[in-house]
């Protein structure tokens, strides 16, 4: 079974690998020069994000598909690290929901859309000042704190890049734009065909105009505080902003906000920066010593719905619409996708 894949992001990569371990001889092909994340608000905006694995967090606004394939994708995840080279950085100790004094109305708001206790699902338990000192002593200034069981997060530089390299028998056809998909074909900028036994599109944004996408756009900020102690990610809960920070190997951490209505690709604007960063030291104190290692921004595809979408007909599959939860959803919606295209 020959397979041609649109798209070497996060969807693209899985799904070669995936194939690639099953057998199949796999080509992709995508418009970037190289397998190396460039940090300039173009490519796979998978490289972008933070890598959260959070499906209570982000039920205030996601539905209950979403989480449920959040929750499946976390056990998948911890299988396809262990098989990767070099084993990527993946955690599953939970995260934490924290407010300030006078926040407390959003926390509730957001906690009435999770399990409560005694349901039988994960549920967010609710942490004394004391407790929350013990098992994050690099957080301090926090009214309420919950944390959130079973929740996670991945380092997506390291997990792309292990899924590229893990995949020596897949052929990796950069700087090659796919601009047109029919069942078995791919077609290429330059006017060729390419013809295969099946064809999966992952393009994200490049799926345009056959999808009704916009892209959202996601700003993050690279930190670099020595011994900065933080075991789990973090979402401080604010009226107008999800700020999140996301620990990550090296003394690194990861701050973003959840999404910003915009197609703009410029760089992360004075404003964001600030905002992003002010909330990141307000409950981390130490971070005013730390320091910024960059600052980037890209664009997520989203659909109207804001659901993930697969579609499937003989020889060609598409999967799109990941918004904000790709790295959340991803392991589960390739696998669908592959079981629907008899490619499993």
């Amino acid at each position: 079974m020959h397979v041609g894949i649109a798209g070497a992001g996060l969807l693209g990569r899985l799904a070669a690998w995936r194939l690639a371990q099953r057998g199949c001889s796999v080509s992709v092909f995508d418009p970037a020069s190289g397998p190396q994340p460039t940090f300039d608000g173009q490519g796979a905006a998978a490289f972008t994000a933070a890598g959260l694995l959070s499906p209570m967090a982000e039920r205030d606004v996601a539905s209950d598909r979403v989480a449920q394939l959040g929750w499946r994708s976390i056990a998948l995840w911890r299988g396809i690290v262990k098989a990767l080279p070099g084993s990527p950085y993946f955690a599953d100790r939970g995260s934490l929901l924290l407010v300030h004094r006078g926040d407390l109305g959003t926390a509730q708001r957001t906690l009435a859309r999770l399990p409560t206790p005694g349901t039988g699902a994960h549920a967010p338990v609710a942490l004394t000042n004391d407790k929350l000192i013990a098992i994050e002593p690099a957080l301090s200034g926090v009214s309420h704190a919950w944390l959130l069981p079973g929740e996670g997060q991945i380092d997506p530089v390291q997990t792309l890049r292990a899924l590229h390299e893990g995949a020596p028998s897949v052929l990796w056809h950069w700087g090659q734009r796919v601009i047109d998909l029919a069942p078995g074909t791919l077609r290429l900028a330059d006017g060729s065909w390419r013809r295969f036994d099946a064809v999966l599109d992952v393009r994200g944004l490049g799926a345009r105009p056959e999808l009704p996408l916009r892209g959202v756009r996601g700003e993050t900020v690279w930190l670099r505080a020595h011994r900065h102690g933080l075991t789990r990610p973090l979402r401080l809960l604010h009226p107008r902003h999800r700020i999140y920070i996301a620990p990550r190997p090296g003394d690194v951490l990861v701050v973003g906000a959840s999404e910003v209505e915009s197609e703009d690709r410029s760089e992360v604007s004075l404003k964001s920066a600030v905002e992003l960063m002010s909330a990141a030291q307000s409950v981390m104190p130490a971070l005013q010593e730390a320091r910024i290692l960059r600052l980037d921004r890209n664009l997520r595809p989203a659909l109207p719905d804001h659901e993930p979408r697969i579609d499937a007909q003989p020889g060609l599959g598409r999967i799109n619409g990941l918004f904000r939860h790709g790295w959340l959803m991803a392991p589960a919606l390739v696998d669908d996708a592959l079981r629907t295209m008899e490619l499993a």
